[in-house]
């Protein structure tokens, strides 16, 4: 049985300080009907203040086990890299997955399929678990070209990485056309597709290590949708944006 993760991409919002006290609010009312893995990904400013205010809610609620995330790396170890946060540095504050290859950095920054290659081997040999964002245009899908793109998506990203890492990374299936839009895949839509990711990774390592992989969908998520995307049989979790960033919707879409 692969346990459900839904994971919260807070991109840039929250300062460190209303970032803390979303994690308050959380725990106030934090119940986890489904027993799910949890994470919240911050910005890089608020990585330890969340998860300074998270252990010391865990260590009142056993039951509060929020994860943390960050939102990006870089794949040197340490250097003449202005901006960049290398994992080491990630680690050292109690970050334990990392979000690769998200459709935000694709387009606005740049980064191609070799740069998040690079990324995800980084972050396996340093310890940290990858969720790597996959997923295609509205001009790509309309040509009929979506499971091909996203499928390169997998190829590229996962190459040279080795059997024995591939139950370290997540897969984030999310359509570009459909984040931050309002928009969403149908529930029949974002089933094919994670089916499809789901038969790649068969083909690429095997069979058993495809059934136990979790893939994520992430797309205008919401607690009035989530229900139904759950339901499908192979789309194990969200990776989420908006509403991740209110306590009461991401405990909604936690207790689904």
């Amino acid at each position: 049985m692969r346990r459900p993760f839904i994971a919260g991409n807070w991109k840039m919002n929250l300062d460190h300080n209303e970032a803390s006290s979303f994690i308050d609010e959380l725990s106030l009312k934090f119940k986890n009907k489904n027993d799910i893995e949890i994470a919240v990904c911050p910005s890089f400013t608020s990585i330890r203040s969340v998860a300074v205010a998270a252990e010391k809610e865990k260590e009142k609620n056993n039951h509060f086990n929020i994860k943390i995330g960050a939102q990006n790396i870089y794949f040197e170890k340490s250097g003449a890299f202005t901006g960049e946060i290398s994992a080491d540095m990630l680690r050292a504050l109690g970050v334990e997955y990392v979000i690769i290859g998200h459709s935000e950095r694709r387009v606005i920054f740049k980064e191609d399929d070799e740069l998040i290659n690079k990324k995800i081997k980084s972050a396996l040999a340093n310890g940290l678990k990858p969720i790597l964002c996959v997923g295609e245009t509205l001009e790509i899908r309309e040509k009929g070209k979506a499971v091909e793109f996203t499928l390169n998506q997998i190829n590229s990203g996962l190459d040279l990485i080795d059997i024995s890492e591939i139950k370290n990374i997540t897969i984030a299936y999310e359509p570009i056309w459909a984040i931050g839009t309002g928009k969403t895949a149908t529930p029949e839509d974002a089933q094919q597709m994670c089916s499809s990711i789901r038969m790649k990774i068969e083909k690429l390592y095997k069979k058993e290590i495809a059934e136990n992989i979790i893939i994520q969908y992430g797309g205008s998520v919401k607690p009035s949708n989530i229900s139904e995307i759950m339901e499908m049989p192979d789309i194990d979790g969200a990776l989420v944006g908006g509403a991740s960033i209110k306590s009461d919707d991401f405990l909604a879409l936690i207790n689904y």
